[in-house]
């Protein structure tokens, strides 16, 4: 076929038919950017129908679950919680040093799952369905039992970090960063002064409230400190003010270590995200989120949804660490069938990567992840 030279081409546009095989090209240009505007709406209508598709299957099992699976199991292991208190007094003002240990042990185990266990389940409601109960389990677990401000635990975890999973400056998990200090000394050392510094921590994000919730949460920090060591003094028999304190500090700072190991292993070094480039929830929480395996110890102290249910947690906050356990199989088989990422590692292999790349995850800010695809 002769080809036609670039000028005589050209001359073409200005006549009747050159102006209609424009028109059809651009017409032909429209379709296809309509086909691909299309194409791109069914893309995002079927990612928002799989995170619909599998809250239909895990509100199911709920549906199906006893009040037992639901909150009896979680509210059981709180309730024993706290009835490890009294024989852990009485065996803290023992004299053989084997039954004092196992007092200080049996304290800072049921202190653990209190404040750490009971805390989480606390600020998202979960020991009860009314908001009045609910919000005084938040006060009295959060304010007396663990020295926080409810209102700033709450805020913090339900509206900044679930909100925003891993999108910089909101949920990234940088509230704990501390990338003045050496890495041995961040891990291992520094999470023990945490009795000392929550107080004071919740002191700071007073300022600027109301006076009602500052003066509740001043006096139920305070009750809560006092009430220990009063009961050290009069029913442990205590002599010291310091060795009082030092007990105190023990016993809240017991699991201290592997709770800040817990709070970065599973967010930090995963994607992160821009505040306006965020993908859709599904692909948020699955890529932002990792589990560690399953642990009697941790699971029972931190509960499921912090240990080896935290992808289910992030995805549907509202289930118990139970209920998380229970939908586990479900959630992992549906994100394995749509080829989403299901992200899991065990705990040494994350200390030891956060040990070897301290700067580059914990010093340096950490880098957008854009997720082609998926925006």
């Amino acid at each position: 076929m002769q080809s036609v030279p670039e000028e005589e081409r050209e001359s073409w546009d200005d006549t009747p038919v050159g102006y209609e095989q424009k028109l059809v090209r651009s017409r032909g240009d429209s379709k296809l950017k309509n086909g691909e505007e299309g194409m791109e709406r069914e893309e995002r209508e079927e990612k928002e129908s799989m995170m619909m598709e599998l809250t239909r299957q895990v509100q199911k099992m709920v549906k199906e679950s006893s009040w037992w699976e639901r909150r009896g199991v979680d509210c059981s292991t709180l309730a024993a919680a706290f009835l490890c208190l009294p024989p852990a007094f009485l065996l803290l003002g023992s004299s053989q040093l084997l039954w004092f240990s196992l007092g200080m042990l049996l304290m800072g185990v049921a202190h653990a799952v209190i404040t750490i266990k009971g805390a989480h389940l606390a600020s998202h409601g979960g020991f009860s369905e009314s908001q009045a109960w609910s919000k005084f389990w938040a006060v009295f677990i959060i304010e007396v039992c663990g020295s926080f401000s409810s209102q700033a635990g709450i805020h913090g975890h339900i509206k900044l970090h679930h909100a925003h999973t891993n999108v910089i400056g909101l949920g990234d998990s940088s509230v704990w960063k501390a990338p003045f200090l050496p890495r041995t000394i961040y891990l291992f050392v520094a999470p023990l002064s945490l009795p000392v510094i929550t107080p004071l921590v919740a002191l700071a994000h007073l300022k600027g409230h109301s006076f009602i919730p500052v003066v509740r949460t001043v006096l139920m920090v305070t009750l809560g400190l006092y009430s220990q060591f009063w009961l050290l003094i009069n029913i442990s028999g205590f002599r010291s003010m310091h060795s009082t304190l030092l007990c105190m500090l023990v016993c809240r700072a017991m699991f201290s270590v592997p709770y800040i190991h817990v709070n970065i292993f599973q967010h930090i070094g995963l994607p992160m995200f821009s505040p306006s480039g965020r993908p859709k929830r599904i692909f948020q929480m699955t890529h932002g989120v990792l589990n560690l395996p399953r642990n009697p110890l941790l699971d029972w102290i931190f509960g499921h949804s912090l240990i080896n249910c935290h992808v289910e947690h992030h995805l549907f906050p509202f289930l118990s660490d139970n209920m998380c356990l229970k939908v586990k199989p479900v959630v992992s088989k549906y994100l394995t069938e749509k080829k989403l990422p299901y992200q899991e590692d065990s705990y040494l292999s994350r200390l030891q990567l956060f040990f070897h790349k301290y700067q580059e995850l914990m010093v340096f800010a950490p880098p957008i992840t854009e997720l082609v695809g998926v925006q």
